[in-house]
């Protein structure tokens, strides 16, 4: 390799290395600026740090918990009331179409078991008395909260806690009052073959009913949970 070929190629390996110092410096400098400038924004606003955290552990925006955080606990109140009461009244009504109808075909060969089986359709109706009871306790349970602490923990608890209470009693009425239907059914079939097992099978249709109190019960103990926040 001549002279002249080997200081071409030391001249543009001097130039390579050159440019990619100056590169590397250049990048070092940005970061420090960039680093510099976020410790002042952080010490200028302690509270964006917080509210960083508390972003990363609620989660990023399109999960469900982040979903969830964002709708406001009246929106769950009112869920929960409409289903204490809603629900209710369908087990009760789907418990009095299956005991009525079978009562109003048995009574054609008995007319005698109409006035004995209407309390299978009483107890029925019991079911819809207990969501109306335990919606109008949860009613009272709603307060007025300042804006600044509509998403404060025990507010979100409130709301949980309510929404809670109607799902189970809702629920728990719904299953009683399909209980109480079939139930009054059978006893008013069995009643027109046979008047004596009219009480037996009363006995257990008193039992049945009593599963809705179970629900009524744990959703009054449920909704005592239900704190607002004081202004």
């Amino acid at each position: 390799m001549s002279f002249k070929t080997q200081n071409q190629a030391f001249c543009s390996g001097s130039g390579i290395s050159l440019v990619t110092h100056q590169t590397v410096t250049s990048a070092r400098r940005r970061i420090t600026t960039t680093t510099n400038h976020n410790q002042n924004n952080n010490n200028e606003n302690p509270n964006s740090i917080s509210a960083s955290s508390s972003a990363a552990m609620v989660g990023g925006p399109s999960t469900w918990s982040r979903a969830l955080m964002q709708i406001s606990p009246y929106t769950f109140s009112a869920l929960g009331i409409a289903i204490a009461i809603g629900v209710s009244v369908l087990g009760a009504a789907w418990g009095i179409f299956i005991t009525g109808s079978s009562l109003i075909g048995a009574a054609v060969k008995a007319p005698r078991i109409t006035s004995k089986n209407l309390i299978s359709v009483i107890f029925c109706e019991a079911v819809a008395i207990y969501g109306v009871i335990v919606a109008i306790i949860l009613q009272t349970k709603l307060e007025n909260v300042p804006p600044s602490q509509l998403y404060a923990p025990e507010s979100l608890r409130a709301g949980y806690a309510i929404f809670a209470s109607g799902i189970i009693v809702g629920f728990a009425n719904l299953v009683c009052g399909l209980c109480v239907g079939i139930i009054g059914s059978s006893c008013a079939l069995s009643d027109a073959q046979n008047s004596s097992l009219f009480v037996k099978i009363l006995v257990i249709e008193i039992f049945g009913s009593a599963l809705g109190l179970f629900g009524v019960i744990v959703g009054i103990i449920m909704s005592a949970q239900a704190t607002w926040p004081s202004k």
